[in-house]
């Protein structure tokens, strides 16, 4: 473990003490999916060792950003349209509760995100404390919408009074890897996720949201030196 070699804050400190557990669950033969951010960050430089000493897998990457640093690092990348399935997923979040619902997307990958994640038989999510919630909505909601007509989406969510931003990286507008744009909602609490998550597909031109309704299987918490992992049992399905 490099815990001892760097001098780290305590959120990076959990953040490597999650992903360094979560890679434990990876095993030579498997279809990897590799998540986006910077928790997601230090599994992938994990893993990249493990290959040194063995390990033997394919990933599939959930972004451009994923995928440069998983290839200088040496990591076998596959297309997910070339697997049939994929064996596990580890990735971040930007909040999580304990009902195994979350909010992902402020690296603004949400979309591929999520096809990563709904074709995996298990989904590890990794998180430092302050990222386990009671309820979700204090992050920003993201809303990945398409450029055509943008401002009519932009314009309902205002008369909704959900506090619309368009985002922006810098003094320009932000892309995702697919060319769409991000909105993000300013909620505060979010009472009903998956009812929300249901009504803004409702809405032309948003092609997915940032809520996670019930897909991981394990949410690994760094807790200072140590890790909660809380594993979903059947009355979470």
């Amino acid at each position: 473990m490099i815990l001892d070699k760097l001098n780290l804050n305590t959120q990076d400190r959990e953040k490597i003490l999650a992903a360094e557990r979560a890679t434990e669950f990876v095993e030579s033969g498997m279809v990897v999916g590799l998540g986006t951010g910077s928790t997601v960050f230090f599994a992938i430089n994990k893993l990249s060792k493990l290959i040194k000493t063995g390990l033997d897998f394919k990933a599939v990457s959930t972004s451009d950003v994923t995928t440069e640093l998983a290839q200088s690092l040496g990591i076998k990348l596959v297309s997910i349209d070339d697997v049939h399935e994929i064996d596990i997923t580890i990735d971040g979040a930007d909040e999580a509760d304990r009902s195994f619902n979350g909010i992902k997307g402020g690296g603004g990958a949400l979309l591929f995100e999520k096809i990563v994640a709904l074709s995996s038989k298990v989904n590890i999510w990794i998180i430092d404390s302050e990222k386990l919630v009671d309820k979700l909505g204090k992050f920003p909601l993201p809303l990945e919408v398409i450029p055509f007509g943008y401002k009519r989406v932009f314009e309902r969510l205002k008369t909704m009074n959900l506090n619309p931003e368009l985002r922006k990286k810098g003094n320009e507008l932000f892309f995702t890897d697919n060319g769409n744009y991000i909105i993000d909602l300013q909620l505060k609490e979010i009472d009903d996720p998956d009812k929300w998550d249901s009504e803004f597909k409702l809405i032309t031109g948003i092609v997915e949201t940032g809520l996670f309704i019930n897909i991981p299987d394990k949410i690994i918490v760094g807790r200072h030196d140590s890790v909660e992992i809380l594993c979903k049992t059947k009355s979470n399905t």
